[in-house]
């Protein structure tokens, strides 16, 4: 069964890295949060039908958590989906995988650290400021070719991806508070449902939405919907009540390996050699992180590519 787990996990984390090329392709036809709004609601229908006998017995404090781990999954959704509109699928990958630093720093806040998680320790630190360094790397651009970096050419995809990783690790700390008091089946069908509900309310607000129906959008949607969204979270709920936490959190740390790699093999994209040694130091300061971790920080995983 254990074998059985991490080649499932290992299969989901290579949907979400490949989903980052999926996705930008797609919005060609479609606006950034036009697409996830479609993507949440598809994927609602999917797990409203497999999770179905589980609707009746949803109370308000159900709701309630459906609703706050909802918000923050809909943040890391818009932010990332918009900032791949706007940057590259390794670039989007490479800081959205900062999710994994970003837990264990915000958890050295008491109000934010989930029952029974320890304060970060000095892999935690010490893995930041690898990927912060990374980070500048991959992102700013030299002045004239040299050292120091030109803060005024950031590219606004970069920053919307970073604010997609601040969301995710928000959704990663509320599950590690919520989900122990709510069945898996019903908090995973209200964070989806809940997060469809919060882009409904905010896609016209932030865009004028649109959709080109292609048969690009529809393989896209179909792939990021059912298999990188319902699919994949209904696996890692499974998977991670099999394999220890920290197990299922080193297996993620490849996502943005897998993003990588497909981006180069099937997008054509190449990293220059000061991007190529920031997405080092990010994917170091990751491993850093979870490699000498201690203690797990937080619960599922969350990203969009995936």
């Amino acid at each position: 069964m254990r074998v059985r787990a991490y080649l499932l996990m290992l299969m989901v984390v290579a949907v979400w890295g490949a989903t980052f090329v999926v996705v930008k392709d797609a919005l060609a036809d479609a606006s950034p949060l036009a697409f996830n709004l479609t993507r949440m609601v598809l994927a609602f229908a999917a797990l409203a039908v497999a999770y179905h006998r589980h609707l009746r017995r949803i109370g308000r404090q159900e709701l309630a958590a459906g609703a706050l781990i909802g918000f923050f999954l809909a943040m890391g959704y818009q932010f990332q989906t918009a900032g791949l509109a706007r940057t590259t699928p390794s670039k989007s990958a490479l800081i959205t995988g900062m999710v994994v630093v970003l837990v264990p720093l915000f958890s050295a806040v008491k109000a934010l650290r989930p029952r029974g998680a320890h304060m970060p320790g000095w892999n935690a630190y010490a893995g930041a400021m690898l990927a912060f360094i990374g980070i500048l790397l991959l992102t700013v651009p030299s002045v004239a070719g040299g050292m120091r970096f030109d803060f005024g050419s950031v590219n606004v995809g970069d920053l919307l991806s970073f604010g997609c990783a601040i969301g995710f690790a928000l959704h990663c700390l509320a599950l590690g508070h919520l989900s122990p008091r709510v069945d898996f089946q019903q908090l995973a069908l209200l964070q989806i449902g809940f997060c469809a509900l919060f882009m409904a309310a905010s896609t016209p607000l932030l865009e004028h939405p649109f959709l080109h129906w292609t048969t690009r959008l529809t393989v896209a949607l179909t792939v990021a919907a059912l298999l990188a969204t319902a699919a994949a979270f209904s696996i890692q709920s499974w998977v991670q009540s099999v394999l220890p936490a920290t197990h299922t959190a080193l297996l993620l740390t490849l996502e943005p390996v897998f993003a990588v790699l497909t981006a180069i093999l099937f997008y054509g994209e190449r990293l220059s050699g000061r991007a190529l040694s920031g997405a080092v130091l990010i994917l170091a300061g990751i491993g850093l992180t979870e490699l000498a971790a201690t203690a797990p920080t937080g619960g599922a995983h969350e990203s969009s590519g995936h």
